[in-house]
């Protein structure tokens, strides 16, 4: 087992310069001094802050006033990327956890493990999170059967976290101890279909969370990503791909007047892949460059119905550009 120096130093990082958002020039937000810590997520230099999400998830960071966070929004909008992208600038150490229909809460808190011979106790994302200060992430929360996340209703209003399974130790939550969830539902379970496994949430559980609506970036912001990611594609063909993802998460939300459903949709992530592919790929003996691309992003693992779907979306949408 390996064990890492936590005695980590506060640090004011300006908001305007470290986020890209000038309209907070003069606000200063706590943090940590720069580390090597393992726990710091990398820093995505193409990452684009929302001043909207930024400011809800900067007054959870600095005060819960005994809440969680909880994002909620469409598979694909940047749920988790936020919060690990706000932290990877701070130098805050993250748990990310993915939630599952099996997890129980002592997945959280750690169990007894066989290390050179002898049982040790090897704490858990959420007891290192609590014992060090570290952001909790729940990735998929709403999967989890509600009875298991009753466990955390006392922690999240700041009582010490009791280890019965270590001899009853007691941990008090560090001043720094976040808790983060990210869903597809705002726990009211998934009335759309699209989410198979979600379940409705305990509503004291679900009360003590703050709760933000995640979506999808807007048109100007996604230029601008795609614009840094593959500045060398044509502006005329980024915009047309940001098009095509747009009618194609109207479909998959169900806000477009189609027929047609998709189990698949178009992330941030995905849309730059699909960018970033057709750069690599284009040539004068590879005409189909974009569709070869679009394939290998996305398509390749849809519904040959959807699949088709989508590729009609995009050639009516780029015309003499597809071929």
């Amino acid at each position: 087992m390996i064990s890492y120096n936590e005695n980590r130093t506060t640090a004011l990082i300006d908001v305007a310069e470290t986020f890209g958002l000038p309209e907070a020039n003069g606000l200063f937000m706590e943090g940590f001094l720069e580390s090597d810590h393992p726990a710091i997520p990398n820093i995505d230099a193409g990452y684009v802050f929302r001043k909207e999400q930024f400011r809800d998830v900067y007054g959870f960071l600095e005060d819960p006033d005994g809440d969680g966070f909880y994002i909620h929004g469409p598979t694909g909008c940047g749920k988790t990327s936020l919060i690990r992208q706000i932290a990877a600038r701070l130098h805050w150490p993250v748990q990310d956890v993915t939630c599952h229909g099996r997890m129980e809460l002592s997945d959280l808190v750690g169990q007894h493990t066989l290390v050179n011979g002898s049982m040790q106790f090897m704490y858990g994302p959420l007891a290192n999170a609590v014992k060090h200060g570290h952001i909790l992430i729940l990735n998929e929360i709403d999967l989890v059967d509600p009875s298991e996340l009753a466990g955390l209703n006392g922690i999240l209003e700041g009582s010490p976290l009791i280890i019965a399974s270590n001899g009853g130790e007691v941990i008090t939550p560090h001043e720094k101890f976040r808790v983060v969830a990210t869903a597809n539902s705002n726990g009211a379970g998934d009335s759309s279909g699209l989410y198979q496994g979600v379940l409705r949430q305990n509503g004291a559980f679900m009360d003590r969370f703050s709760l933000l609506e995640a979506t999808y970036p807007d048109e100007e912001i996604e230029s601008f990503i795609l614009a840094k990611s593959a500045g060398a594609l044509p502006e005329e063909l980024r915009q047309k791909m940001i098009s095509v993802a747009n009618e194609v998460r109207r479909i998959f939300i169900g806000e477009a007047d189609s027929d047609i459903s998709l189990s698949v949709t178009f992330s941030t992530r995905t849309l730059v892949r699909w960018a970033r592919k057709t750069l690599r790929v284009r040539s004068p003996a590879n005409p189909n460059a974009i569709e070869y691309a679009l394939f290998r992003s996305l398509t390749a693992r849809a519904e040959e119905e959807e699949r088709i779907a989508i590729h009609q979306i995009a050639k009516d949408i780029f015309g003499d550009h597809w071929a």
